[in-house]
């Protein structure tokens, strides 16, 4: 790579998922459809929520921020992806370029932290109940989730000042759907060894943190859920967690396959494919999630519908 190749940049080419005119139609209408059910779904039960005082509780405060963040990611990677997708000029700016893969990064962060918070929430409720209310106080709640809006933006400023830094790239056409750091630091002329590097120890200690919280809360269930005496409750126990477990499966395990996977099996196909489920799927698969599994979102659904109806 010659220093003479190396250029400041002032706007990305991003070269979408698939560079087929044929598929230009049918992406379009698929990912639009994605976006409206996610838009749908994450604003539906933040205001079910707000409106149904039976909701009014710690587990569903973090699920409401949950869904704030879901859209919030969602809105920052899916309409320029559609708009990309419709026209052929698939240029972005380079301030737009590091706006979005700042936001993307923080929600991405927040949402890493909010799902450990859930699981300690979870543990609290099932392990000690009759204490519940008191010790996941509306302060506490308050600070747990400022705490991981604060962590998601403090990480990701840090990430965006490193690769504000990179004085040249080789190239401005970015094999990817949206601004990623490690498609970014893929062209840059420069030594990005510290952006690399604080990525990938931030990257492990955020993992390693949550997961360590999320298996501890619910080691900690399980025993007391294998403690019951009652079918019932234990049921009771393992519903009101499968549908949090289901979402950290997703989440994490999307995460660890596209950060963590050898560089040498690694492929831009495979990185789409995998950006496509975290940053397009699963936030509209967490609102169906909690919904469809949860007795009391579905309850509070039909009470406010049917009061609508005969109101």
């Amino acid at each position: 790579m010659g220093e003479e190749n190396c250029t400041a940049v002032t706007e990305f080419i991003l070269l979408g998922i698939s560079d087929a005119p044929e598929l230009r139609d049918f992406l379009f209408m698929v990912f639009l459809l994605i976006y409206g059910i996610t838009v749908l779904g994450n604003l539906g039960m933040i205001t079910l929520i707000q409106v149904s005082p039976r909701l009014h509780t710690p587990m569903y405060f973090f699920l409401s921020h949950l869904s704030l963040v879901d859209f919030c990611y969602s809105t920052t990677i899916v309409p320029k992806m559609l708009a990309n997708i419709l026209n052929k000029d698939n240029a972005i700016s380079f301030l737009g370029c590091m706006v979005q893969f700042y936001l993307f990064c923080a929600y991405g962060i927040i949402e890493v932290f909010l799902l450990a918070v859930m699981a300690y929430d979870r543990f609290v409720a099932i392990c000690s109940p009759l204490l519940y209310m008191v010790t996941m106080s509306r302060n506490l709640c308050v600070e747990l989730v400022s705490c991981c809006y604060l962590g998601g933006t403090v990480c990701s400023l840090v990430h965006l000042c490193l690769a504000l830094e990179i004085p040249s790239y080789r190239s401005n056409v970015i094999n990817h759907f949206f601004c990623d750091l490690l498609p970014l630091l893929s062209l840059a002329c420069s030594d990005v060894t510290v952006n690399e590097l604080f990525m990938y120890i931030m990257t492990s200690f955020n993992e390693i943190l949550t997961i360590v919280i999320i298996l501890t809360s619910y080691l900690f269930i399980l025993i007391t859920i294998l403690g019951m005496r009652s079918a019932e409750g234990r049921h009771k126990a393992f519903s009101t967690c499968a549908s949090h477990l289901t979402a950290i499966v997703v989440f994490h395990g999307t995460i660890l396959f596209t950060y963590f996977q050898p560089s040498f099996g690694n492929s831009a196909d495979t990185d789409k494919v995998a950006a496509v489920f975290y940053t397009v799927v699963i936030p509209m698969l967490n609102p169906l999630i909690y919904s469809l599994r949860n007795k009391d979102v579905k309850g509070a659904l039909r009470k406010v519908v049917s009061s609508k109806i005969f109101s």
